[in-house]
């Protein structure tokens, strides 16, 4: 679970409902059944004019994924890594073919299949940064949709506000609504700068913070992976892995992969 996010929606919820009931609000004076389907519904049908049915719906899983912590194991990877350097500078690369099923990282385990089998080192570095790319598109896709959906609800929030207002303005003649419509009629803005600024934009930035994770992963196999092949020193590879890591996990790495 990623409590980031979890802590941060339930925070801002409480800011915002704390700010209405100190301000002397009533809670319910903020709810409104047709406001919520107007900027929450038109906004995610506006989505699918935007992008394919299938791509909309996505929308969901893509969110789900925020509410998770992704666990990309770089220490595990550094290590397995200078592993396989070790082995194949005593025995050869054709060594490493025997350690290829026991590997859950498919990446890892396709970019060392070609070295195995003696691929060119610029081919290598040409097929999984392709790889390496297709998956960064996928991954802007999921969070532009999320972007999207975000950019799009202050517009309807406005819609209905524009839609309040003119009902307001047809009963003019009755004084004492006047007050009340304008408040309703403020309420899909509410709700649609709220969605935007509290789930979609955050939601979409995490997303973003997500891939760039896994991609400097990513490059870090790919280094590793042409380090090995060109048949650098175990302490050179060691350090071009670290290099991958922040300060504090370096640290606490480096001790023991770089010992005597």
């Amino acid at each position: 679970m990623n409590l980031g996010t979890i802590v941060g929606i339930i925070g801002a919820l409480i800011m915002i409902v704390g700010s209405i009931i100190l301000s002397g609000n009533s809670l319910l004076a903020f709810f409104d059944v047709p406001s919520l389907l107007l900027v929450l519904l038109g906004s995610y049908f506006a989505l699918m004019i935007a992008y394919s049915l299938a791509d909309a719906l996505a929308a969901f899983q893509a969110i789900k994924l925020t509410t998770k912590q992704p666990q990309f194991n770089e220490q595990g990877i550094i290590q397995k890594m200078i592993a396989f350097s070790e082995k194949a500078r005593r025995e050869g690369l054709l060594a490493l073919e025997d350690e290829l099923e026991d590997l859950d990282d498919e990446f890892m385990k396709k970019g060392l299949r070609l070295v195995v089998d003696g691929t060119d080192a610029a081919i290598i570095r040409d097929l999984l940064e392709l790889e390496l790319s297709q998956m960064q598109n996928r991954h802007a896709t999921k969070a532009g949709i999320v972007t999207m959906w975000g950019a799009l609800t202050p517009g309807l929030g406005m819609l209905g506000t524009v839609m309040g207002l003119v009902g307001m303005l047809r009963n003019l003649d009755d004084k004492a609504s006047i007050g009340p419509n304008m408040a309703l009629a403020l309420i899909t803005t509410f709700y649609g700068s709220m969605f935007a600024n509290v789930f979609m934009i955050p939601w979409a930035n995490k997303l973003k913070v997500f891939d760039g994770q896994e991609t400097n992963v990513r490059e870090m196999v790919i280094e590793g992976i042409l380090s090995i092949q060109s048949g650098d020193n175990t302490r050179i590879l060691a350090m071009k892995l670290l290099a991958y890591l922040d300060p504090v996990s370096r640290k606490t790495l480096e001790a023991e992969v770089l010992k005597d």
